[in-house]
Order: C-alpha cells, then sequence, then structure tokens
C-alpha cells in the first residue's frame, strides 16, 4: 500500500525530578543538603531510511513518545537522561506542524533532525542552600518535553517526472528505459502510485525517474489522481511530457498538451517553470501529417521534441540521453528550507504562571499545570517545604485572587486536587 500522508503525535520525554536527600555518614550528626539533578527527557528525532517508500507504517501507529529522564538521588547523584526515540521516515518527507502549517524539516539528507526536544531534568535541593536556608526540604520538577501534532507528506525525491494524460504511454516507457516494473494495461488509471525508475543510459550517466499517475483537466483542484500526485513531481528537476500524437483516445495532442500544463501552472507557478522535454509517443500509430502538425507547434513553444514508440522502443534511448544531458545543466534537486523560529525553550514556557480559580459549593478551585510538577516536590509534613509552596501561591497572584474573590479564614482550597485550609 502506498501511503503519501498522515498525521502523527510525538512527544518529547519530559525531564527527571531533583532530589530531597541530606547527606548521612558515620560521626557527622547533621550533613547538608546533597540531592542530585534530574535527567534530560529523551528527543524525538527523525532520520531517513532508504529501504522505506511509503509512509504506511503510520497508518498503524500514530503517536510516539520518548521516555522521561530518571529522578535525581542522594549524594548528589544526578538522574540518567533517557535515549533518544529515533524514527525512521523515507527519504523525501516533508515534516510540518499540523495545527501552523509551518515547515519544520526536510528529510532529504542523511542529517538526523530533533522534531520535539526533551525537557532539562530538574534541581536538587543541594541547589537551594543558602546560609539562612541550610536544610531545603524541596527541589524542582523536571520541565514538560515537547510535544508536537505533525503532517508528514512524501514528496518523492526524482530527477525526471513524466507527466501527462491516462494512458499515454508514460508506464511502458519507464519500463522500457528502466528496471521499474509498474502495472501496464489499454485502460486509464492502470498506474495509482508513484513509480521510481533508475534510468542508465549508453554513456554512462544515470538518473532517477517517476511515472505519475495520469493527470486529467482539473487535477489541481482534486479532480481524478492529479490532485494525491503533483506533489510528486515539485522536486522533479526536469519533466518529460509524454503525449499521445497518434490520437488513439479521440482526443487532439495540442489540446491535451496545453491542459496539461494549464494544471502544472494551477498547481505550482514554479512547477510550471521547471525544464521540459516533449516526448510524442505513439508515432508508430500516427499518421506522418500528425506527428508534423504536433511537432510544429511544440518547436514553436520552444520546447526540445522527440518522436518515440515506447512500445517498439523506437526514439526512447535519444529521449534518454537528451534528458541526461539537460540534467547536468540544471541545478541539484530541490529541498524545502524549513520556516525560522524562535528555539524551543521550555526555561521560558516554565515561566508562563497562568491559572484559573473557581468557586464551587464553597470550595476555591485552583487550576495551573505548572502546579502540578510543585506539588510533587512539596512534602506537606515539613513546614519548610509548606512555606515554600505558599511563597509560590503569594508570588504568582493566585493569594491575592482567592482574597478578591471573598475568601475568609477556614475556607477550604483545592490545588490540583491538594485540600488545606486557608489561613490569613
Amino acid at each position: 500500500m502506498f501511503v503519501d500522508e498522515v498525521k502523527i503525535t510525538v512527544s518529547a520525554g519530559d525531564g527527571g525530578d531533583g532530589c530531597v536527600s541530606f547527606h548521612r555518614e558515620k560521626y557527622i550528626a547533621a550533613g547538608g543538603p546533597d540531592g542530585g539533578d534530574g535527567g534530560k527527557g529523551g528527543d524525538v528525532v527523525f532520520v531517513v531510511d532508504d529501504n522505506m517508500n511509503t509512509l504506511v507504517d503510520f497508518r498503524f501507529k500514530r503517536k510516539y513518545c520518548a521516555e522521561n529522564g530518571t529522578n535525581g538521588g542522594p549524594k548528589n547523584s544526578f538522574g540518567k537522561s533517557a535515549e533518544d526515540l529515533v524514527i525512521k521516515v523515507p527519504r523525501g518527507t516533508i515534516v510540518t506542524d499540523a495545527a501552523t502549517g509551518r515547515l519544520i524539516a526536510d528529510m532529504s539528507t542523511e542529517e538526523p533532525v530533533i522534531i520535539a526536544k526533551g525537557g532539562r531534568g530538574g534541581r536538587g535541593n543541594a541547589h537551594f542552600a543558602t546560609p539562612t536556608r541550610q536544610i531545603p526540604r524541596f527541589a524542582k520538577p523536571g520541565f514538560k518535553g515537547q510535544k508536537l501534532d505533525l503532517k508528514l507528506e512524501l514528496k518523492l525525491l526524482a530527477d525526471v517526472g513524466l507527466v501527462g494524460f491516462p494512458n499515454v504511454g508514460k508506464s511502458t516507457l519507464i519500463s522500457v528505459v528502466s528496471a521499474a516494473k509498474p502495472k501496464i494495461a489499454n485502460y486509464h488509471f492502470t498506474t495509482l502510485t508513484p513509480v521510481l525508475g533508475v534510468v542508465k543510459t549508453a554513456h554512462g550517466d544515470s538518473f532517477v525517474m517517476a511515472d505519475i499517475p495520469g493527470l486529467i483537466e482539473g487535477a489541481s483542484d482534486g479532480i481524478g489522481l492529479g490532485h494525491e500526485f503533483l506533489k510528486h513531481v515539485e522536486r522533479c528537476r526536469l519533466i518529460i511530457h509524454v503525449v499521445d500524437v497518434s490520437g488513439s483516445e479521440c482526443r487532439d495532442p495540442i489540446d491535451d498538451f496545453n491542459i496539461i500544463n494549464a494544471e502544472l501552472e494551477k498547481f505550482s507557478e514554479d512547477l510550471a517553470k521547471a525544464p521540459q522535454i516533449v516526448a510524442a509517443n505513439k508515432c508508430d500509430m500516427a499518421t506522418p501529417e500528425q506527428i508534423s502538425r504536433f511537432k510544429e507547434y511544440i518547436t514553436s513553444k520552444g520546447y526540445m521534441f522527440f518522436e518515440i514508440s515506447a512500445a517498439t522502443t523506437m526514439g526512447t534511448a535519444e529521449l534518454m540521453n537528451a534528458a541526461a544531458q539537460e540534467l547536468k545543466k540544471l541545478p541539484p534537486l530541490k529541498v524545502f528550507e524549513p520556516d525560522p523560529i524562535s528555539p524551543w525553550n521550555p526555561e521560558e514556557l516554565a515561566k508562563d504562571r497562568s491559572f484559573t480559580v473557581s468557586v464551587e459549593d464553597g470550595v476555591y478551585f485552583v487550576e495551573a499545570d505548572w502546579l502540578e510538577g510543585i506539588l510533587r516536590m512539596v512534602d506537606v509534613d515539613d513546614y519548610e517545604s509548606l512555606q515554600h509552596f505558599q511563597l509560590v501561591l503569594k508570588s504568582t497572584g493566585i493569594i491575592d485572587k482567592l482574597v478578591q474573590m471573598g475568601i475568609k479564614d477556614n475556607d477550604t482550597v483545592s490545588v490540583c486536587g491538594f485540600e488545606f485550609d486557608y489561613v490569613s
């Protein structure tokens, strides 16, 4: 099954929590804090796998999560950073943010790309000792890893793209000039998926050619199969436009040529400007008048023109040699540049102290994602740890908001599920 577009969710690992610990040793009555930092969460990394030619695997698994970093330990032991999650994709895969459409990466080279970054580990209590606070009974939680909804889109990497109406002989042509074995039959839309073939000329040149499923009028608007597969010729350096010059489908070859070019232009202006060679196929079935009329029109437009018969291989070697020579004059395959964006900074995101307060049945409910990590590190049985938590509530404006909403002494406050009585 050929799948060239999927949506997935990737989540980098969270950083491990810092540790609350105190040095314990024989003959040392009260050692200082020695809680270590948490480890970094794993990144989500994409790499190219040339053994893959479709995104079908992502149809069956849509969520990918890297491991979290381990928590810090006593004796200043740092938590272990998690292994990165490596995801293999076919060469030519375009990675975009599903929510914004931002281009994140073009997986066309051997270079691995970090798609989602893991969170940094939290700091242990050893970092919070001061002359006035010598026994800190709190630490910092790890930072959250980056989470993204992604759209993966495969755009084939081919030097030459074959375009044209259905049943004009594109599949036959690629089958005789390469080792590709597409399905060939005398009906429309025999080819339902793009087919790649490596062409080797008698002069020792080689290039990759793609047989794109037949286009029809309205392809750029989603009619037929063109809307799905036009994207696969976006990267092509050279287009070979195959036209049935014999008119075996009762169509005028000049009209066919103009209709297909109009669809290419509607889809992409850059694609319409791509160098193009016109291959007049089925010359063995055409009259000299038909060939002459079409050749005159094409050459008047400034295009290279070749008379071929894919079924008999007439003119195919000359066509491939000409394509190879044209490719030598053209720039390399197009690689899409990622959209610029500010670096993802979990420390900056962690500065977001937004919260909501609601009242229900006399209970004040405080909800804030960032408070969950802090609560995880609070020792409710330790006065100093609770004092630190109270300071956080005050410095972030939560206490002021509760007072503004009319809270009184002994009213119940619920912070992310943790309940306590309010005391002014």
